[in-house]
């Protein structure tokens, strides 16, 4: 055990104290002295979780009571992040904890560090989900959030000699403190055989013959808001087989045979987003949102008869269900089959409460990112739905006719069915009665370009609703001393009510909160490179600028042209003795992971490390640039870059990022920006102004206007022009970076000579000068120290609208309509 500290407890807090040492106690059968560090970390998760139940219970019944609207947020990722000093600080109980872990030799952060980061999630799309849970829970209205409890997230990445490589993130190993199993709500859901209709006593019936059955159980995880009365939760559901095991195969010796079924059915469940370059995998994706869909129906429909009854028409009051991308896509077709084939309601009748009830979120213009599905397999995999489906689209191709005629093309790429595929999104589209996007960028661009056709029909009212952060998660919890510095100054409300931020601008000017703030940003820088030190192994200078880049890894993100930077930085440094000498250092920080089956993003990867090794040991450059890519890149980790960080590096293709979040966070901690007009990027330079942002490169209609023509001479033209940026790309190929010539020559072709005869598809070229000069100015400002923290802190004090909070309000007068509980 660690050595206790004597100090004195308040009243509560050895009641604090008598409760943790008791859950030690019957937890696990342990006295304090004898616990693990593990055994304190549970105890005091479950002394948290006692808290949250207690109002759960009184919530449930409030909300049952009031008869209150719901939302049921459906999401194929939540991307929750450690759990215990989130809760213990929307409970307004981190000093109790803190005072009662000192007293018995423990600290806070060191416990909370032992929790696993729950792998539900991969990035953005996962990240935006948590936020919205707290900020729906933090506002007092109802919500639960509905997933796949997934046994292993995405993958624990591992850079071994540069690459990624690919472990399980087997996150549960210490189990999870949170969930609550709820195995007398398991629901069944059914795969392929063959489905047989026919007409009984003048009601339609469905009879499935061979077809195979899965069990979906429910874990619930209780959410508690910052200073809210309420509780919702997230409810996770686990692929079970209703078939323990064959006794007889076992009996015989044939063990593997014995669990065959049962492992089979429990893959469900096993592994968020399985590699689909593959029939199987594509597959087992397909089975993962129908199951996620159909199990999560069936609980909402129970849930309203019990409360309401049979009048069914009363739904779209008492529910609202929203698509977090086109992943649950098949909710859709699935509340059609469970209202007819289940309930006897006739198709009108279902129709209408099916689009009176569902919304959908669109989070990306990629067309590869627009689900869609073989139409044999679905056929063959969800034959019912597969029925509802074929239906939903032939109405379609009716209304499209009337309101299109003729217009054969047009029809095609707007039906749900086309090319012997079907569309999720379309599907959507035809469906729902609420569709957003995530930016004022992104929206306009759906309108006018990829659903021009569709908002045109007016099927769905279209809303731009900009994304946000959770303040209590992205600076409150992660960044303390920077929080209590805030709260000194304007007070506490703003982390509930982040307009309050705003009155942090007249500090901007003020010699001793400009200290002050400095102070807090070098000793997280501090704290950043020690960790850098323990886990890369590569020693950075916190007096250097902080340049981080971390997000998922895509070629449309660009890290790539800040690859190319460095690259041309170096190599002025080496020629250039008068510029080494004024160079001001700087450490360029990366966190990414790549899919496992996006090879070009994985070399990505490979030549950022490449560089690293190459420039960290070159003492010539005295160190004046070090390059650290930090591994495993997830929501705790995140939560040490962004605080201590002084660039943020949003440099995507304008139009090709729908909104980003990371940007907020950054911002948030006082990191300045230099990005292109993309996203959220656009709405950020008007909160903070073009003095306190660096904006550059080419703009979304400029990307859209090069993307139609393959603009090989342009490119030929920059790169006989430009140096710096010739030789850094030659760079990839005449074995400077490694001896392998070969190596990175995949990324060269694709800039200069692209995919099909497009080159520079991203424009890494054609904004790499701009990007070049902009880094410069940046590197002279931060000189400028008065100026710089000046900067940092008006970025601080306008990220008031990145509130995750007022999204939500967005979200919910617009759309959702749901009523706070008293």
């Amino acid at each position: 055990m660690a050595q206790a500290k004597t100090s004195k407890l308040t009243a509560s807090e050895e009641a604090l104290k008598k409760e943790i040492i008791g859950k030690v106690n019957r937890h696990f059968g342990k006295v304090m002295e004898e616990a693990t560090p593990h055994m304190v970390y549970t105890a005091c998760a479950l002394t948290v979780r006692d808290k949250i139940m207690e109002q759960w219970a009184k919530s449930h019944q409030t909300v049952k009571k009031m008869g209150a609207k719901k939302l049921y947020y459906l999401s194929f990722e939540f991307l929750m992040g450690r759990l215990l000093c989130t809760n213990i600080l929307n409970l307004l109980q981190t000093d109790t904890y803190q005072h009662v872990l000192e007293d018995l030799g423990y600290s806070l952060p060191e416990i909370a560090e032992l929790e696993n980061d729950a792998g539900l999630g991969n990035g953005g799309l996962g990240r935006l989900a948590a936020c919205f849970i707290d900020s729906l829970t933090t506002m007092d209205l109802p919500a639960y959030g509905c997933t796949i409890r997934y046994e292993y997230g995405l993958f624990r990445q591992k850079i071994v000699d540069g690459y990624q490589t690919e472990l399980p993130d087997s996150w549960l190993d210490h189990g999870n403190a949170w969930e609550i199993a709820r195995p007398e709500e398991t629901v069944e859901v059914k795969f392929g055989g063959e489905v047989y209709t026919d007409w009984v006593d003048g009601k339609f019936v469905c009879n499935y013959n061979n077809s195979h059955t899965i069990l979906a159980m429910p874990y619930d995880v209780p959410l508690c808001g910052y200073k809210s009365k309420i509780v919702n939760k997230l409810r996770l559901w686990s692929s079970k087989s209703p078939d323990h095991l064959d006794m007889k195969a076992f009996n015989q010796g044939d063990y593997v045979r014995a669990i065959e079924e049962k492992e089979l059915a429990e893959v469900i469940s096993k592994v968020l987003y399985p590699e689909d370059n593959h029939t199987e995998g594509k597959e087992l994706r397909l089975k993962q949102q129908y199951f996620l869909v159909s199990a999560t129906l069936q609980w909402i429909l129970k849930e309203f008869e019990e409360r309401n009854g049979q009048d069914w028409s009363k739904i779209p009051e008492k529910v609202v269900i929203h698509i977090n991308d086109t992943h649950p896509t098949m909710a859709i077709p699935e509340m059609m089959r469970l209202l007819m084939d289940e309930r006897g309601l006739g198709w009108e009748e279902a129709w209408d409460i099916v689009t009176h009830t569902f919304a959908y979120t669109n989070h990306t213009v990629m067309s590869e990112a627009l689900e869609k599905w073989p139409l044999d397999m679905f056929r063959k995999i969800l034959p019912r739905l597969y029925m509802i489906v074929e239906e939903m689209n032939r109405r379609l191709m009716e209304q499209l006719e009337r309101v299109y005629p003729g217009d054969h093309a047009k029809h095609k790429y707007m039906a749900i069915i086309s090319d012997n595929q079907v569309f999720m999104a379309n599907m959507c589209l035809a469906s729902c009665f609420a569709v957003n996007g995530v930016s004022k960028l992104h929206t306009d661009i759906l309108k006018k370009d990829i659903f021009a056709d569709y908002y045109n029909m007016n099927n769905s009212e279209f809303y731009a609703i900009t994304n946000g952060i959770t303040f209590r998660r992205w600076i409150a919890n992660c960044n303390p001393a920077l929080t209590e510095l805030i709260s000194s100054k304007i007070g506490n409300e703003w982390i509930k009510d982040a307009k309050h931020l705003d009155k942090l601008k007249k500090y901007a000017k003020d010699k001793e909160f400009k200290k002050q703030f400095a102070e807090i940003k070098h000793q997280n820088k501090v704290n950043l490179a020690e960790y850098i030190k323990e886990h890369n192994g590569i020693e950075v200078d916190p007096d250097s600028i902080f340049d981080v880049q971390c997000k998922r890894l895509h070629e449309y993100k660009r890290q790539m042209m800040n690859v190319l930077h460095i690259l041309a930085e170096y190599n002025r440094l080496l020629e250039d003795s008068a510029y080494l000498e004024k160079y001001y250092p700087k450490t360029y920080i990366f966190g990414a992971k790549a899919a496992p089956g996006y090879t070009r993003a994985k070399l990505i990867i490979k030549l950022i490390n490449s560089i690293g090794e190459m420039i960290n040991n070159d003492t010539r450059i005295k160190d004046k640039i070090k390059v650290v890519f930090i591994e495993n890149y997830g929501v705790s980790i995140a939560e040490k870059l962004i605080i201590a960080a002084d660039i943020s590096e949003q440099i995507s293709t304008a139009g090709k990022e729908a909104s980003g979040t990371g940007n907020m966070k950054f911002m948030l901690n006082g990191a300045v920006t230099i990005g292109t007009l993309d996203g959220a990027n656009v709405e950020m330079l008007e909160q903070v102004g073009e003095d306190n942002i660096y904006i550059f490169g080419l703009k979304a209609d400029e990307v859209a206007a090069r993307v139609k023509f393959a603009g090989a001479d342009e490119v030929k033209d920059i790169y006989s022009s430009n140096t710096a940026l010739r030789r850094a790309l030659e760079q990839l190929i005449d074995g400077t970076i490694v001896p392998e010539h070969q190596m990175f020559r995949d990324l060269y072709q694709t800039l200069l000579f692209g995919d099909y005869g497009f080159p520079d598809t991203y424009m890494v070229i054609r904004d790499f000068e701009e990007y070049m000069k902009t880094q410069e100015q940046m590197s002279i400002d931060y000189q400028n120290r008065d100026k710089w923290i000046e900067m940092a802190i008006m970025n601080t004090a306008s990220a008031g609208f990145f509130s995750s909070d007022r999204t939500i309000g967005n979200y919910n007068d617009n759309i959702w309509h749901l009523k706070p509980i008293k």
